[in-house]
């Protein structure tokens, strides 16, 4: 991770903040840049690998700047305090914003076709009794017989991936960084099996 400038001292810093509050814009630029080793601090607590860190930076800086544009002294709160905690609420609204959009974008995929050339999604697959896929099952036997055939033909890292990821089967949702920490690797390890995985869920259904 790059180097940032130093912190303001506190006199510097109480300076700036004074000035700012006259609108002086080169104030405002100074506290945010010396604020920046904050944002990098904070980051190295959330980020797994290497591939997360720019991305982090990013918002955890739109955080710095919400933070200092509407820092208020008269609260009795440090500006460092307050920045923290307004740059980790904007990287913890990524993952949350991440985590969404990976769901819709997974459950609503197609992975396959049935027997008359109709596209089957993953949710279909899931939440559906299915008759273009399975006729004559009911819901419940459906899922057990997916789930039977997933064990199958995923390795046991990959069917704990696509469970775990996706909350399937009452399993708790998580994302790709909290999968990394519990597995022991990194996300884009992860993002690389899950998307193996997906291959195979593909064949299973056509």
């Amino acid at each position: 991770m790059k180097s940032f400038p130093k912190p303001l001292s506190p006199e510097d810093e109480r300076e700036c903040l004074k000035k700012y509050a006259a609108k002086d814009m080169e104030a405002r630029r100074l506290l945010i840049e010396h604020n920046l080793r904050l944002v990098a601090h904070i980051v190295k607590k959330y980020a797994v690998s290497e591939g997360d860190v720019d991305d982090m930076l990013s918002v955890g800086t739109i955080g710095l700047i919400k933070a200092v544009d509407s820092y208020d002294e008269k609260k009795g709160i440090r500006l460092a305090t307050y920045a923290a905690r307004c740059i980790e609420n904007e990287i913890l609204m990524m993952f949350r914003q991440e985590k969404k959009q990976a769901k819709d974008i997974f459950m609503y995929e197609t992975i396959g076709t049935d027997k008359e050339g109709n596209e089957i999604e993953l949710i279909d697959v899931i939440e559906s009794c299915g008759e273009d896929i399975v006729e004559g099952l009911c819901k419940k036997q459906h899922i057990a017989s997916v789930l039977k055939k997933m064990d199958k033909v995923l390795t046991k890292r990959e069917l704990i991936i696509i469970i775990c990821r996706f909350g399937l089967f009452g399993h708790e949702e998580m994302t790709q960084n909290e999968l990394a920490a519990k597995l022991g690797i990194s996300r884009s390890y992860v993002s690389r099996i899950e998307k193996r995985a997906v291959e195979k869920l593909r064949e299973l259904v056509q």
